[in-house]
């Protein structure tokens, strides 16, 4: 059995749907942009903070959500005195946040969805039972 891993083409590649997702910038320019030094995105790396996406020479690509990211965490640890640890701490919790409100919407849809089937068989119960009690006396 071959393990060695499959080339990815444009075919085979994952599709990106959101285009801040696209891993577009080479270092310099994710730090240019982001206001960092390029070692700055290489400890958050490491730290576990920022996960650029790899090409097939293992070179890193940052996208724009990289880049709010690292902006985020700029903001955290510059302006509001937060260090390393308790960015990571405000970063999952923000993603378990936005994972409970993706929840909370498809619970809502769902409950519209049970609503809207308990009023479609409300109107056709009534409509039953307006026939049951016109039967006893004759009518059609």
């Amino acid at each position: 059995m071959d393990r060695r891993k499959k080339a990815t083409t444009p075919k085979t590649a994952p599709r990106v749907t959101d285009d801040r997702d696209r891993a577009l910038y080479v270092i310099s320019v994710a730090a240019e942009l982001s206001g960092v030094h390029p070692q700055t995105l290489r400890m958050y790396e490491r730290k576990g903070l920022l996960q650029p996406k790899r090409t097939e020479g293992r070179a890193r690509r940052y996208s724009d959500r990289d880049i709010e990211h690292v902006r985020l965490i700029q903001e955290l640890t510059q302006d509001r005195g937060v260090n390393l640890a308790g960015v990571e701490m405000v970063i999952e919790l923000t993603q378990l946040m936005e994972q409970m409100r993706e929840r909370l919407e498809q619970v809502r849809a769902e409950a519209e969805e049970m609503r809207r089937r308990v009023n479609a068989a409300r109107e056709q119960t009534a409509l039953v039972r307006m026939r049951d009690l016109r039967a006893p006396f004759g009518e059609r």
